[in-house]
């Protein structure tokens, strides 16, 4: 859709318009953050065994030597033979994270496929950040990236069963995207960030572009691909 065509006087007051409401949001986004900067946290209390390319992992190894870890909870299920192409978009933006490493922090991809799966879909991808399966692990079902109610009571979001059915939504069962940060203190692991759902829309760099065009983001996405997809 071509947007109105006005005058350049009447496009910088537009502008200048928007700016202030840019302004202000960064403001909230500022508040927010600062807040989110006094979080406490939970110790770790379980002993939880990943596989990734050097084989066995504990938690603790996940972050590399370094005193902050950031998980992508990435939604691949045993039984499926690529990972989620929601997911997959997220992680294409990811890029080098080497300013990361700078700051003492690590970065790692966690799915519940065994790594016989993900190995392969990882090396297809072409991505450099690690990526270890929780297979036989309640590693996904403790931080709500897996649901399933015979194992562990139903919440996504910070919302248990009933409240998610209630609202329409579909993330009762299965798997579930999110990110889940992790402090290291001595030999302690501290648990002391959790979003999902939106809170994640902010990692999906792809939007954060397109909402800079006139067309936006797409509403639906059944266009959606795993990007060599696209190629075919």
């Amino acid at each position: 859709m071509v947007p109105q065509v006005v005058s350049p006087q009447e496009w910088l007051a537009a502008r200048k318009e928007l700016r202030n409401r840019e302004g202000e949001l960064l403001k909230v986004r500022d508040e927010v953050n600062a807040a989110r900067l006094q979080m406490p946290a939970v110790v770790v209390d379980k002993e939880y065994v990943f596989e990734g390319p050097a084989g066995k992992a504990t938690l603790i190894d996940l972050f590399e030597g370094r005193g902050q870890l950031i998980v992508q909870h990435f939604m691949f299920d045993p039984g499926w033979d690529e990972g989620c192409r929601h997911c997959s978009m997220l992680s294409d933006g990811i890029g080098d994270t080497s300013h990361l490493h700078a700051l003492d922090t690590t970065l790692a991809i966690v799915s519940r496929a065994p790594y016989s799966k993900i190995g392969p879909f990882h090396q297809r991808m072409g991505w450099q950040v690690p990526w270890y399966s929780s297979y036989d692990s309640m590693f996904n079902y403790d931080y709500h990236a897996t649901l399933d109610k015979s194992i562990t009571p139903v919440e996504y979001d910070y919302q248990d069963e009933d409240t998610l059915a209630a609202h329409g939504n579909w993330f009762t069962e299965g798997e579930a995207g999110g990110m889940s940060v992790f402090l290291r203190d001595g030999d302690r692991v501290l648990h002391t960030y959790s979003c999902y759902g939106d809170g994640i829309d902010v990692f999906h760099n792809t939007f954060n572009f397109l909402d800079l065009t006139p067309s936006g983001r797409p509403a639906e996405r059944p266009w959606l691909r795993h990007h060599d997809r696209y190629r075919q």
